[in-house]
Order: structure tokens, then C-alpha cells, then sequence
């Protein structure tokens, strides 16, 4: 039986330990993929630290990839022929940034990204253009799945979906975190939103350090504001009466959810066409938060219904985040750092995780 290596979680709260494990074959409508690069992300040490999302150890967990498929299962498109999307994949010869799937396969260690090959469903993958490295395709999913999901629990019509041209648009979309990576990649899928035809934004708004506010606006902010400015629910508030916009939708990427709350029910005050606000949060609500009337707060997941996840990740992988790489629309962001080499650095590379970092992501190289 043919093996490779992988780093396995035996229980929560214990380092990973590389060992070797039978490598599967992938069943119908999947990829097996050979990991070249894999991606950190805070909720990879959470389940490390606590256990959450994890149904049962051994484990191998992750979230982020990048790779070479190896073998297909039945069913996945291998030509563009078979493909309605012109999506496909051709083994030995398709690189692919690709999104775990271990949370919906019961932690089953065959779809987990921290080894050397891995299962995933078609779906969950994008091939990749020419050009990009495998450290900065592998920050990709993660950063992409989560503001493309919010605009869709926002009801935020996705590009080129708007239903009708608005006379005059009255909105800003405030992208809370903006200097994180999937608030990095927020910013850049706003700036698409706002310059869509149809679209009923004007302005991005975006809060981040001091130090990468000049980085976030070159993703396409309109106005960056400082996140640790003691009035920076009243700056944000008046430079929108100053642009003559309602805030009613805002992404928090991470950061302080009650500061988003106080702009949204400020923006309701200023404004009572607004209607109802919404709040798409990435990290997990508090269970004590106060709720604010108006303000609708959700806490953002991919569907738990197989076949609705699947069209979620084709669209938002496989169409919007292909689509845009080709035009040049959007890029990788923010720029990877690499922080170690195989399996065995992703100890390490989540220790630093743990610190915190801003305005990069931490990349372990798996293979060449």
C-alpha cells in the first residue's frame, strides 16, 4: 500500500507529529492532490488548541493548500468538453489552490491540507494561471471564501447580478480588519462590488493599523480609517454624512464586533431609510453580545448542505476567483511569509500564528 507523510493532530491541545499514513484514492467527484504549499489561519491553531470542529482523532486538519492533482475520481471534468464552467482538471498537469474539506468529511484525516497528498472535492479547487507561486496560491481560499460568503449572507447581489441600475448610489461597504488576509482580499472584492455596474455602492471603507494603511487603500479603499483611534466609530460616521452614504452592510474580518455594531446603529440614526443593518462576522459571535435594534449580526459559515456548498465553493473558487486572477483584478493578499519547510514546521509556523501577526500570511513549503 503506497504512503506519505502527514502531520497528525492525536488530541486536542497536543502538538502535530509527522508519521506516515496510507495515502487514498480519490472517490467520485474528487482530486487527489499532492501539497506543495499550505496556508495558516487562526482557526487552525483554535482546533489544534481546543478540539473545535474536530469529531474525532487521530486527525490531519487545515484549511488552505496549493498542489499538483495527481489522480481524479469519476465524474470530475477533464477537458473542457465535459466541463459547463471551463473548469477541469488534467492529472500530472493541473496546479490547483484548493480549500480543505475535512469539517464536512466527519474530520476524516484523508481531506485534511498538513500532508504530503490529500483528498478534495472538484469543487473546492481552482486551477491556477501561470505565473504564481505555490506560497502565494495556497493563501487564496480562505481569504476568498470568507468576504465572498459574507456578500452572500449580506444578500449582496453578486457581480454582474445587481438587478437594476441605481440612480445615484447612496452606499458604503465598510470592511472591518482590512489588513488581515481575508479583509485584505474583502477590500479587493468591495472594490469589484463598487465598481460593478448596478451596484448600490459608492465607497469602500476599511479600518486597519496606521502601518498598512496605505497598503489596504492600494487594494482599492476609498478611506482607511484607524482602528485603535478612540473615535473612530465618530470618524467613520462623519466622513460618511461628509459623502452623503448610509452604512448598512459591514464585513467584520476580525476585530471588535461591538465598534461595528455602534457604526451601523449610528448610520441607522443618521439615516432612516436604512432600514434594517447586517453585520457578517468571520470569528465566532460572543455569546454575551448585546444586540442592537436594527442590527442583525450572522456569523459566517459555508453551507452544511452538500450539494449548496459545492455550487458555493464552484462559484466563488472556481468563477470569481479564477475569472479575476486571469484579468488581473484581483492578486494574492497580503504577501505570504514563509516560515518554514515540511511537515515540521507547522508547529512552529502556528506558535508564531499564536503571537498574532498583520498584513501578511504565514506559509509552510511542503514540497518543491
Amino acid at each position: 500500500m503506497a504512503t506519505h507523510l502527514a502531520a497528525v493532530n492525536h488530541s486536542k491541545g497536543q502538538p502535530f507529529v509527522v508519521r506516515p499514513r496510507p495515502t487514498p484514492k480519490p472517490g467520485p467527484g474528487e482530486l487527489l492532490i499532492a501539497v506543495k504549499s499550505v496556508a495558516l489561519n487562526p482557526a487552525d491553531h483554535i482546533m489544534s488548541d481546543t478540539g473545535l470542529f474536530v469529531s474525532v482523532y487521530p486527525t490531519v486538519i487545515g484549511f488552505d493548500m496549493a498542489g499538483l492533482v495527481l489522480e481524479v475520481g469519476e465524474g470530475v471534468p477533464t477537458s473542457a468538453a465535459d466541463s459547463a464552467s471551463a473548469i477541469f482538471f488534467q492529472p500530472g498537469l493541473t496546479r490547483v489552490a484548493a480549500y480543505g474539506a475535512f469539517f464536512w468529511r466527519s474530520s476524516n484525516p484523508d481531506y485534511g491540507p498538513f500532508q504530503e497528498q490529500c483528498l478534495v472535492p472538484w469543487q473546492h479547487a481552482v486551477p491556477l494561471p501561470e505565473g504564481i507561486s505555490w506560497s502565494h496560491a495556497a493563501t487564496l481560499p480562505v481569504s476568498v471564501q470568507v468576504p465572498l460568503s459574507a456578500w452572500d449572507a449580506l444578500g449582496i447581489p453578486r457581480l454582474g447580478e445587481s438587478p437594476k441600475k441605481h440612480e445615484g448610489n447612496k452606499e458604503a461597504l465598510l470592511i472591518w480588519g482590512a489588513s488581515s488576509s481575508v479583509g485584505t482580499m474583502g477590500v479587493q472584492a468591495a472594490k469589484l462590488l463598487r465598481d460593478d455596474t448596478g451596484s448600490a455602492f459608492a465607497a469602500v471603507y476599511a479600518t486597519a493599523g496606521s502601518a498598512n494603511r496605505d497598503y489596504v487603500r492600494s487594494l482599492g479603499a476609498d478611506r482607511v480609517f484607524d482602528y485603535k483611534d478612540p473615535n473612530v466609530v465618530d470618524a467613520i460616521t462623519a466622513a460618511a454624512r461628509e459623502d452623503g452614504l448610509a452604512i448598512r452592510h459591514c464585513f467584520l474580518a476580525i476585530g471588535d464586533i461591538t465598534s461595528c455594531q455602534a457604526v451601523l446603529k449610528a448610520s441607522l440614526a443618521q439615516d432612516k431609510e436604512v432600514g434594517t443593518a447586517k453585520i457578517a462576522s468571520a470569528p465566532v459571535i460572543p455569546a454575551d453580545l448585546d444586540t442592537v435594534d436594527g442590527v442583525e449580526t450572522m456569523f459566517l459559515m459555508p453551507s452544511a448542505v452538500e450539494e449548496e456548498r459545492l455550487e458555493q465553493f464552484r462559484y466563488w473558487l472556481g468563477t470569481w476567483l479564477r475569472t479575476n486572477l486571469e484579468k488581473g483584478t484581483v492578486r494574492p493578499s497580503p504577501d505570504p511569509t514563509v516560515v518554514g519547510k515540511g511537515l515540521e514546521a507547522i508547529n512552529a509556523g502556528l506558535d508564531r500564528l499564536r503571537q498574532g501577526v498583520s498584513c501578511t500570511k504565514l506559509v509552510v513549503e511542503i514540497a518543491e
